[in-house]
Protein backbone atom coordinates (compact mmCIF):
# COMPACT_ATOMS: atom_id res chain seq x y z
CA UNK A 1 0.00 0.00 0.00
CA UNK A 2 1.18 3.32 -0.87
CA UNK A 3 0.15 6.88 0.05
CA UNK A 4 -1.63 8.53 -3.19
CA UNK A 5 -3.08 11.86 -1.93
CA UNK A 6 -4.32 14.08 1.01
CA UNK A 7 -7.50 16.43 0.09
CA UNK A 8 -7.77 19.36 2.56
CA UNK A 9 -10.94 21.72 2.68
CA UNK A 10 -10.92 25.65 1.77
CA UNK A 11 -13.67 28.09 1.84
CA UNK A 12 -11.83 29.61 -1.36
CA UNK A 13 -10.11 27.20 -3.45
CA UNK A 14 -8.25 29.94 -5.51
CA UNK A 15 -6.83 31.80 -2.64
CA UNK A 16 -5.31 28.32 -1.70
CA UNK A 17 -4.45 27.22 -4.69
CA UNK A 18 -2.04 30.39 -4.91
CA UNK A 19 -0.48 29.80 -1.66
CA UNK A 20 0.54 26.13 -2.29
CA UNK A 21 1.77 26.92 -5.70
CA UNK A 22 3.92 29.45 -4.02
CA UNK A 23 5.10 27.10 -1.25
CA UNK A 24 6.06 24.93 -4.22
CA UNK A 25 3.51 22.46 -5.34
CA UNK A 26 3.29 22.00 -8.83
CA UNK A 27 -0.85 22.71 -10.41
CA UNK A 28 -2.11 19.32 -12.55
CA UNK A 29 -5.92 19.83 -11.80
CA UNK A 30 -7.92 22.72 -12.23
CA UNK A 31 -11.19 22.78 -11.51
CA UNK A 32 -11.82 25.79 -9.68
CA UNK A 33 -13.48 27.11 -7.60
CA UNK A 34 -14.21 23.56 -6.56
CA UNK A 35 -11.56 21.39 -6.80
CA UNK A 36 -7.55 21.53 -7.49
CA UNK A 37 -4.71 19.46 -7.29
CA UNK A 38 -0.93 19.21 -7.10
CA UNK A 39 1.41 17.45 -7.55
CA UNK A 40 4.58 17.53 -5.23
CA UNK A 41 7.52 18.26 -6.25
CA UNK A 42 9.44 15.05 -5.44
CA UNK A 43 7.67 11.73 -5.18
CA UNK A 44 4.74 10.78 -6.05
CA UNK A 45 2.36 11.79 -3.67
CA UNK A 46 -0.10 13.76 -4.44
CA UNK A 47 -2.11 17.07 -2.59
CA UNK A 48 -5.79 18.45 -3.17
CA UNK A 49 -7.78 21.04 -1.98
CA UNK A 50 -11.72 20.72 -2.12
CA UNK A 51 -14.50 23.42 -1.61
CA UNK A 52 -16.53 23.57 1.67
CA UNK A 53 -19.02 25.67 3.42
CA UNK A 54 -17.49 25.98 6.82
CA UNK A 55 -13.61 24.87 7.74
CA UNK A 56 -14.46 22.62 10.81
CA UNK A 57 -13.52 23.87 14.17
CA UNK A 58 -10.28 21.97 15.59
CA UNK A 59 -9.96 19.68 12.60
CA UNK A 60 -6.70 18.47 13.82
CA UNK A 61 -5.38 18.66 10.25
CA UNK A 62 -1.32 18.73 9.98
CA UNK A 63 0.35 18.90 6.82
CA UNK A 64 3.90 17.97 6.37
CA UNK A 65 5.78 18.43 3.66
CA UNK A 66 9.19 17.82 3.76
CA UNK A 67 12.83 19.29 2.31
CA UNK A 68 16.15 18.71 2.13
CA UNK A 69 17.33 22.43 1.91
CA UNK A 70 14.58 23.50 4.88
CA UNK A 71 16.46 26.73 6.02
CA UNK A 72 16.81 27.66 2.20
CA UNK A 73 13.25 27.15 1.83
CA UNK A 74 11.89 29.08 4.53
CA UNK A 75 14.15 32.15 3.82
CA UNK A 76 12.73 32.07 -0.10
CA UNK A 77 9.02 31.56 1.16
CA UNK A 78 9.84 34.90 3.77
CA UNK A 79 10.60 36.32 0.69
CA UNK A 80 7.59 35.99 -1.09
CA UNK A 81 5.36 37.06 1.83
CA UNK A 82 4.61 33.98 3.65
CA UNK A 83 4.41 33.98 7.41
CA UNK A 84 5.56 31.05 9.88
CA UNK A 85 3.96 30.57 13.37
CA UNK A 86 7.27 29.04 14.27
CA UNK A 87 10.77 29.43 12.77
CA UNK A 88 12.86 26.62 11.72
CA UNK A 89 13.95 24.99 15.06
CA UNK A 90 15.49 21.69 15.56
CA UNK A 91 13.34 19.07 17.64
CA UNK A 92 13.65 16.62 20.59
CA UNK A 93 12.49 13.86 18.25
CA UNK A 94 15.25 14.59 15.15
CA UNK A 95 13.28 16.56 12.85
CA UNK A 96 14.13 20.39 12.23
CA UNK A 97 10.59 21.78 11.48
CA UNK A 98 9.05 25.17 10.78
CA UNK A 99 5.58 25.90 11.00
CA UNK A 100 3.10 28.09 9.50
CA UNK A 101 -0.87 28.12 8.45
CA UNK A 102 -2.41 28.29 4.90
CA UNK A 103 -5.25 30.92 4.42
CA UNK A 104 -7.92 28.07 5.90
CA UNK A 105 -6.13 27.95 9.11
CA UNK A 106 -4.57 24.49 8.43
CA UNK A 107 -1.46 23.89 10.36
CA UNK A 108 1.49 23.07 7.40
CA UNK A 109 4.94 21.77 9.42
CA UNK A 110 7.91 22.32 6.36
CA UNK A 111 10.19 19.98 7.69
CA UNK A 112 13.79 18.07 7.12
CA UNK A 113 13.99 14.36 9.05
CA UNK A 114 16.36 12.74 6.58
CA UNK A 115 16.96 8.98 8.04
CA UNK A 116 15.23 10.07 11.31
CA UNK A 117 11.97 10.10 9.35
CA UNK A 118 10.86 6.13 8.92
CA UNK A 119 14.42 5.34 10.91
CA UNK A 120 15.27 7.23 14.40
CA UNK A 121 16.66 5.43 16.76
CA UNK A 122 13.95 4.40 18.88
CA UNK A 123 11.99 2.69 16.15
CA UNK A 124 10.65 -0.73 16.68
CA UNK A 125 11.57 -3.59 14.72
Amino acid sequence: MDLNQITIPSLDVARATEFYKTLGLHLIVDAIPRYVRFECPNGDSTFSIHKVEAIPNNSGISIYFENDNLDVLVEELQQKGIVFTELTEDKSWLWREAHLQDPDGNNIILYYAGKNRKNPPWRIN
